[in-house]
Formats: C-alpha cells, structure tokens, sequence
C-alpha cells in the first residue's frame, strides 16, 4: 500500500540529513587525509634534508681525507694515487668554481729563487760555417733554459788537530817541560761530536718538518753514521736550554710589536695524563709589518685562556686571532683572520658536490679580491 503524500516531505529531511551526515564524514575522512599527506611531506622533506646534510658530510670529508692540506703535515703525501688525483682535480673542477687567479692557462713552471748558484753549461755547434755557402757563422745570440739539480745532503767529519808542543833544551836540562797546545774551540756542546750544522738539520727536521727521531736515526745509518735517536734526544734538551736566553730575547723583541698573530693546535704527547695538549704559535712575521720576522712557539697541557694571557703578559696591541673566546682573556684588541673565515666557505662549496655551484662561491670569489688591495703599512 502506498504512502500518503503527506509523508513524503518527511522523508526528503531524511535523505538530506543522511546526504549530509555522508558529506560531512566524507570531508573528515579528506580533512584526516589532507592532515596524513602534509604529515608525510614533511617526513618526506626532513628524510631529504637529511640525505643533503650527510651527503655533504661525505663529500666535506672526502675532501679532508685524501686532499691535501696546507695547515698540518698529517695525510700529505700518505695517499698512494696523490699524484693522480690532483691532475684529476685540476681538470675536472669547473670554471664557474674557478676565480680568475684560480683558472690555470697552461701547467706553471716551478719557481727557482734568483739567489740560488747557478752553473753555466754551454752546448755549442761543433761545425760553425754556413752549410749553404760554406762562411763562417757568426753568433747572434742564445737560448738560455733553466733545470733544477739536486744534491743530496753531504756529510763530512771535521777532524780538530791541535798539535802540542815542548821545549827540547828544557827536556835536555831535565828540567820542567811546558806542553803548549791550542785552546779547545768553542763549541755549544763541548766533548760532544755535535756541530752546530748537524744539530741544526736534526732540530729543523723534527720540529718544523715533523720527522720522530727514530727515521732520523735510520737515515744517519744509511749514510754511515750510527746516532741513536737517545742520544739526538740529549742533543735536544741540551739545546734547549743553551738557547733560553735567546728565546728570550726573541720574546721581548715579540711583544714589542704593534701588530702579532696567534693561533694553537693540538700535538701528541707520549706519557701524558691529559689527551689534548696544544702548542700555541705566536708571529709578527705579516708582510705589512716593517719588525722582524719571528714566530715562537709555546708548548702547553690545554687550551684555557689564561695561557695566551700568561704568555703575552699585558700586551695591547693588535692579535689577530681565529675567533677563539679564549683570546679574550688578554688585554690585545682582537682581530679577524680572514683565512679562517674563508676555510668555511671553501668548506661548503667542497660539501656542494662536484659540477654544483652556490653562495659559497659567491664569497669565496669576493673574498679573493681582497687579496689584491695594497697592505696598509
């Protein structure tokens, strides 16, 4: 039986209060979606930055390891294709990572200092008449090229003869005879095989070069000479001390300087309890500066600032520093390094990856013209 018409308006509220209900959950379950999506983006995008940070995490530190470095001796030259691997750099980096002094034109000669004996070695023609008319050629003048020959170090053994002498009237009266002999000459060492020149090569070669003692050693044997490194090392204390005063010196004549430089660096110490110990370098050796030349060296078991403090001792010119807080202990007025500044530039274009370019490289180029402005004096 059919229903009244006068229901029938019932139940289009019906169908529309259900169509709603069905819109309504149909809009939470996009809404619910929409939230999931956006959720997943953002996971999507951390897990992207993520993947970009340690790939540039890799990248900074395959340049670390296997490129060389010019600010300690450690991994120069310990990789086996070093060579082949720096012609395959300069090759492949790209010219938009290139500054104009960066961009090499053809392979650069080495540089051979103008002070340095040179040895005339002439090649002449043997047969000096014309090959055409048979006359004498005359000389209109030459080609001259430079080599670079290197001679092993030479090692030699001064030999002190003093001779001695007595008187023979005095021997054949019986009376007291006087031996006469030259005085011992001077020597930092005395009753020591030492000279100055071969304690010089060792100090040079274990502390500005970083060779231990023990290849020294071995390199002495090769050329004949049998130096234990115990022995080198009572060379070494004893010359600390015998220069102390000109340490000395050389710190008075430092701190007397209207512009210095500072930096430290970790160094590995035997039997020691503390595990980072720093050597703290101190200069004046800028070419702005009309001083002398010194940079010293100060050892220590940390790197608190009193250190530089202590060193300094009331010094208040211009340090220029790194940026290291601890340098704010002293009573310099501190200055930037733009070297410092510019490693962490060099550092994230290393990180961008080979073939990309970006803001670092933007700075480093900037930064690179700094280096033609004239030095104030």
């Amino acid at each position: 039986m059919k229903k009244p018409l006068k229901s029938l308006p019932d139940d289009v509220e019906l169908l529309k209060k259900m169509l709603l209900e069905q819109t309504q959950k149909l809009e939470r379950q996009l809404a619910q979606k929409d939230k999931r999506i956006a959720k997943l983006e953002r996971v999507n995008q951390k897990l992207e930055d993520k993947l970009q940070q340690l790939l540039e995490q890799y990248n900074l530190a395959q340049y670390k390891k296997y490129s060389p470095s010019s600010e300690s001796y450690q991994g120069d030259g310990e990789v086996l294709n070093e060579a082949e691997q720096l012609a395959e750099e300069e090759q492949t980096l790209p010219e938009s990572a290139q500054t104009e002094a960066e961009k090499p034109s053809k392979p650069r000669r080495p540089r051979i200092a103008a002070e340095l004996p040179r040895v005339d070695v002439i090649h002449d023609i043997t047969v000096k008449t014309c090959t055409c008319c048979g006359h004498a050629l005359h000389r209109m003048g030459e080609e001259v090229s430079e080599q670079i020959e290197f001679v092993p170090a030479q090692i030699k053994v001064i030999k002190n003869i003093r001779p001695k002498y007595s008187c023979r009237a005095c021997e054949n009266q019986g009376t007291q005879v006087v031996i006469q002999i030259a005085d011992v000459p001077p020597a930092i060492m005395p009753k020591s095989m030492a000279t100055p020149s071969l304690l010089a090569q060792i100090i040079s070669s274990k502390m500005h070069y970083g060779l231990p003692l023990y290849r020294q050693e071995k390199l002495f044997n090769q050329a004949g000479i049998e130096l234990s490194r115990q022995t080198m090392s009572r060379w070494l204390i004893t010359c600390a001390d015998k220069l102390q005063p000109l340490l000395t010196l050389m710190k008075n004549t430092l701190l007397q300087q209207p512009v210095l430089w500072a930096d430290e660096t970790t160094v590995n110490v035997l039997d020691v309890e503390k595990s980072n110990c720093y050597m703290w370098v101190y200069g004046c050796d800028m070419e702005s500066s009309a001083g002398p030349r010194l940079v010293l060296f100060d050892y220590q078991d940390g790197r608190g600032g009193k250190h530089p403090k202590a060193y300094l001792n009331g010094y208040t010119g211009y340090l220029q520093v790194d940026g290291y807080a601890g340098y704010e202990q002293t009573d310099a007025t501190l200055a930037g390094c733009w070297a410092h500044a510019r490693r962490k530039f060099v550092e994230a274009q290393k990180a961008q990856g080979k073939g990309k370019t970006g803001k670092a490289d933007w700075a480093i180029n900037h930064i690179q013209k700094l280096y033609g402005l004239p030095l104030i004096s």
